[in-house]
């Protein structure tokens, strides 16, 4: 069947139930990841205006072609590779129906990248774990990796020893979890970057649905991958009074017990990555680049300001569980986070969730500033 997205028109098979666009070895077409590709677009929008040189871009599993189908429309030289023979036909007739120049290839894609490489930007959107692609990527990538990681249950510590296994990290199944997954997974790109002396630092990344996306901007040289690793640490964390605190470093040192409730039940997560998960005034742009025709352009449009004004903590706060925890009625959110901004605090609201808070301040902090002075004890 043909349909329409974000300008261009492009054949694809029978949709079907599915969180990434490209398996690696099948050809099919997930229409919830629209938003997914519609961001994608304006990320390469306005990384053009960051780096005007970037002109090659590796659809490494294209699987409909769609997403290097709408990037060749942008005027970046593609080649989208499958090892499914029907996808690169297929993406083959996308390419040549729209009357964009770019190349379909029938390739494992680390052997693409070795041998074919270096990309300007290459685009990992498997089935799963993007980590078996990793080292290629960063190995043969010159300026933009972008990534989608769809096993969020490994990511967030509900899979705890597949976490372990494919990210090189302790992810714990946190009320945090989506901060978790994403920060675990740019922990571990960060770790395979830094193997070949590139620092990879994310300019923009979000949590949708049931995934993960992030854009890393590399830069070449050993200090540079030592500053990066620099902003790997842990984070502890109380089950039952909530105290989080995050510490720098490769060396883990948890605590015994909850400082605040002295509770044992405190959970230790890490390495994962501490610094920021985007660059606000990049964020910004590409908002900016978000156009009428893309079929998400509200939702994208949304979740890109969250983005762009999102503090750095590694952590978040449900609202609703901290009110439950206090026995008081919840106020509005975006109330919430002024009331906190009022008292001298950091606060936003967090991209992927609604009631969701970031802040700077400690939970007796929070309460003192929601609900005034009577609201000091934990």
């Amino acid at each position: 069947m043909d349909i329409e997205e974000g300008g261009v028109t492009v054949s694809v098979p029978e949709a079907r139930d599915g969180a990434s666009e490209g398996t690696g070895g099948g050809v099919f077409f997930n229409p919830t990841q629209e938003l997914n590709r519609d961001v994608t677009v304006a990320v390469l929008r306005a990384y053009r205006d960051r780096e005007p040189r970037a002109a090659s871009y590796l659809d490494a599993m294209a699987a409909s072609g769609v997403r290097g189908v709408r990037a060749a429309a942008e005027g970046y030289d593609v080649t989208c590779a499958d090892i499914d023979p029907d996808a690169v036909d297929l993406a083959a007739e996308n390419l040549a129906d729209n009357g964009l120049d770019g190349a379909a290839v029938k390739r494992d894609v680390n052997a693409l990248l070795y041998d074919e490489g270096p990309f300007d930007i290459v685009d990992l959107d498997p089935y799963g774990t993007p980590i078996p692609f990793a080292d290629a990527a960063f190995a043969n990538g010159r300026n933009l990796i972008c990534v989608t990681a769809t096993d969020t249950a490994p990511l967030c510590g509900a899979h705890l020893q597949s976490g372990i296994r494919k990210y090189g990290a302790v992810p714990r199944n946190t009320d945090y979890h989506p901060e978790m997954g994403l920060r675990t997974l740019i922990s571990a790109l960060v770790r395979t970057a830094a193997r070949y002396d590139k620092a990879a630092r994310p300019i923009c990344s979000h949590v949708s649905r049931h995934y993960a996306r992030t854009y890393l901007e590399l830069e070449s040289g050993a200090q540079a991958a030592d500053a990066c690793i620099d902003e790997l640490g842990y984070v502890d964390g109380c089950e039952d009074c909530l105290w989080r605190e995050p510490t720098p470093g490769l060396i883990a040192d948890p605590v015994e017990s909850c400082p605040v409730c002295e509770s044992d039940r405190v959970l230790t997560a890490g390495p994962i990555w501490l610094g920021p998960v985007a660059d606000p005034n990049f964020a910004s742009a590409v908002r900016d680049r978000v156009t009428d025709d893309m079929g998400e352009a509200k939702r994208a449009r949304k979740l890109l300001d969250t983005v762009a004004i999102e503090i750095d903590t590694p952590t978040h706060y449900d609202q609703h569980r901290l009110y439950k925890q206090w026995g008081e009625p919840a106020i509005g959110m975006d109330e919430f986070v002024e009331r906190l901004r009022a008292a001298g605090y950091e606060a936003s609201r967090a991209h992927y969730r609604g009631t969701a808070v970031k802040s700077t301040a400690s939970i007796p902090a929070m309460r003192e500033a929601v609900l005034g002075s009577e609201g000091t004890d934990v």
